[in-house]
């Protein structure tokens, strides 16, 4: 399906071509070496499904010691999923357990600073409007307590801060988006379509009735959009591949784009991933550059950006066609500014925000932060969702003291990407000039296909790597995964969970006992525990959590089948994942609705046991996504993304994602 043909339906990784040809062994076969000779479990159509076998890692499996489940000496505390499991459905609507409320907060549209422009039903607002609204298609969110900075866990006021990762063109307009006789856009069309990417940063306060509301006026409310001015830091910072007209000594760049999951700080600020960004740009030469190559830019862009009809350098900036003698005079290089983590501090709405360049430059779908220890290294993990990309590891140079500790920490450090062995080991490859190991592999490749792409290297220096991240860690070694998309950190055993949503580009000659699908879509949930329990360890021991599938899928771990889905908890397409404080592993999807599945979903899980009971179903057609709770646990915040003909009240053709806010009528804790 071609990008120009979507409209209402996600432009996600499942839409774009695979870009990864480096022939690393994929992670298929990898399991299967793992699954050779073992017993092969079926499900209810038939397929093949099961899961790693005979290593057990520390709270994996249902006989681990007991204090990991009973809260013995191993500082566990045992998990309770205390609703009743809903089924499915495909109602056009959100669906929540008895005892249970879902309420719409902060649609598309909703007017959150500046003059808070009212919001039109049919699309009529204005590009300076929309900078000034809610932005579409809410993703990955994180509530901050309004006292945080100072010690305080507020539930009743707080910062909550929302990303929104593309547009639908058809509904963002009235009458969805128009050309002139010669091709051109009008420009406050771009503008409004700029504007509706990026972040929210919303001021909230929950009433005496428990009803929650935006605080009006509040100077925290924020938005950041495609255009916002913003530097960039660490090691890419200055290259001469991010030297701009906009920035010709290569150290500024604006905006952010395709911003899907996040990840709050230590230090109480906000990275929000770029994840898609190849689309927003087209260049025409020939060949392309490595950097564009390898990222998936094409001869023609997502939304026709470049084509606003006033040439203004602002919207001329996402052809990074050559037409100049020199970087200074076109933006050959504007691309290779975007495919970051991007850091917001909410409580300072007057700062710049930073890409922080040294964490990769890849498909960012979010970043995982593992528990900050004073005088120990920072440690995140972030996954590149797109088919057959990887699972990176950054470990800061400097050490993390909470008194002093910001952005900064993300500035030096080395990245590493994730091979998994078919032993049930892994190991964290370096991506650094610094490492013999690696240049030894750089300065062999040079001068042969990597993939498709002939590498004709060395890197230059580490600013050159990360600008080419995905081609290095090719060269590496990493494992190509089947898009590695959200992680989650379990607060107690500190093994790292990470969702593999799917990956409709297998064939029947890929297909092995574990991964027995062609055109697999139903996806699995991978998991590892770090050598040592030290998040800084170079080797891990990886095994499968839970394999996505219809009623019967099994998942066997070493001779006992530990989890068997059926109308409860069947499921595919695993996506956003959320430890909450009970260790409640939360479980959203975004795949194929419709019979058995019904529409998408949002589970819990116990992580222990791995009992999974369906909580929540969105509306039709929509992806689940983005969930935190506050402090007390009482309300939960999630995201409803592409809903077709929903909430109640939106026009006809223009749908809103939402912010939903649950409650338990009790005022209980959610999921408990």
């Amino acid at each position: 399906m071609e990008n120009k043909e979507l409209s209402m339906i996600k432009l996600d990784p499942e839409h774009e071509p695979v870009v990864n040809h480096s022939g690393n062994q994929p992670f298929h076969q990898v399991l299967a070496a793992r699954m050779q000779r073992r017993t092969v479990m079926k499900g209810s159509v038939g397929a093949a499904l099961a899961s790693f076998m005979g290593l057990s890692l520390v709270g994996c499996s249902s006989d681990d010691d007991d204090d990991v489940s009973d809260g013995g000496n191993g500082g566990s505390q045992q998990v309770s999923l205390g609703f009743e499991a809903i089924p499915t459905t495909d109602a056009n609507d959100i669906t929540v357990p008895a005892g249970y409320t879902a309420s719409v907060f902060l649609p598309w549209g909703t007017p959150v600073t500046g003059s808070y422009p009212a919001f039109d039903l049919q699309a009529n607002n204005t590009g300076s409007d929309q900078e000034q609204q809610v932005g579409m298609h809410h993703d990955g969110m994180h509530y901050f307590p309004i006292d945080v900075n100072e010690g305080g866990n507020s539930s009743i006021e707080g910062l909550l801060v929302i990303n929104h990762e593309y547009i639908d063109k058809d509904a963002v307009h009235p009458n969805g988006p128009t050309y002139d006789d010669r091709g051109n856009r009008p420009f406050d069309e771009v503008r409004k379509e700029i504007a509706a990417h990026g972040v929210t940063v919303a001021h909230i306060r929950r009433d005496t009735n428990g009803q929650w509301d935006l605080v009006h006026g509040s100077a925290y409310n924020r938005r950041v959009t495609g255009g916002t001015p913003m530097e960039l830091s660490g090691p890419v910072r200055g290259s001469a591949k991010v030297v701009t007209p906009y920035s010709p000594n290569g150290t500024r760049t604006r905006g952010t784009l395709n911003n899907c999951s996040m990840g709050p700080t230590p230090w109480n600020t906000y990275l929000t991933a770029e994840e898609n960004w190849h689309g927003y740009f087209v260049s025409r030469d020939n060949p392309l550059p490595k950097e564009l190559s390898r990222a998936g830019v094409k001869a023609e862009s997502r939304y026709d950006w470049e084509l606003a009809d006033n040439r203004a350098e602002e919207y001329v900036r996402f052809d990074a066609t050559s037409t100049g003698e020199s970087a200074n005079e076109d933006y050959r290089y504007e691309p290779n500014s975007f495919g970051f983590m991007v850091e917001i501090d909410p409580f300072a709405p007057e700062s710049t925000p930073k890409k922080r360049t040294a964490l990769g430059k890849f498909g960012h779908e979010g970043v995982i932060f593992a528990p900050a220890t004073d005088g120990q290294p920072v440690v995140c993990y972030s996954g590149d969702d797109r088919r057959f990309e990887y699972i990176y590891k950054f470990v800061s140079a400097q050490p993390y003291f909470a008194d002093t500790a910001d952005g900064s920490l993300l500035d030096s450090g080395t990245l590493y990407v994730a091979r998994f062995n078919d032993d049930g080991s892994g190991e964290w490859l370096p991506l650094s000039m610094d490492d013999a190991g690696f240049v030894q592999k750089m300065e062999n490749a040079v001068g042969t296909p990597v993939g498709e792409i002939q590498f004709d290297g060395p890197f230059i220096n580490q600013a050159d790597l990360l600008l080419n991240t995905r081609l290095a860690a090719d060269i590496a070694g990493a494992t190509p995964m089947d898009r590695p998309e959200w992680g989650a950190i379990d607060p107690v055993t500190g093994e790292v969970y990470f969702t593999l949503t799917n990956n409709s580009q297998r064939t029947e000659d890929q297909t092995n006992a574990a991964n027995p699908i062609a055109e697999n879509r139903n996806g699995h949930i991978i998991r590892w525990k770090e050598a040592g329990d030290e998040y800084t360890a170079t080797s891990f021991d990886w095994d499968i959590y839970v394999f996505g599938g219809d009623a019967g899928t099994q998942t066997v771990v070493g001779d006992n089948v530990v989890v068997e889905l059926d109308e409860t908890n069947i499921f595919n397409s695993p996506d956003g994942l959320w430890f909450d404080n009970d260790r409640r592993l939360w479980i959203q999807t975004d795949g194929r609705w419709g019979e058995p599945f019904g529409n998408n979903m949002m589970l819990a899980a116990n992580p222990d046991t791995r009992e999974i009971k369906r909580f929540l179903v969105g509306p039709s057609n929509c992806e689940v996504t983005g969930v935190v709770t506050t402090p007390d646990q009482t309300s939960m915040f999630l995201g409803i993304q592409h809903p077709v003909a929903w909430p109640a009240g939106s026009a006809e053709g223009h749908p809103r994602s939402s912010v939903v806010v649950v409650t338990r009528a009790d005022g209980g804790v959610i999921g408990a």
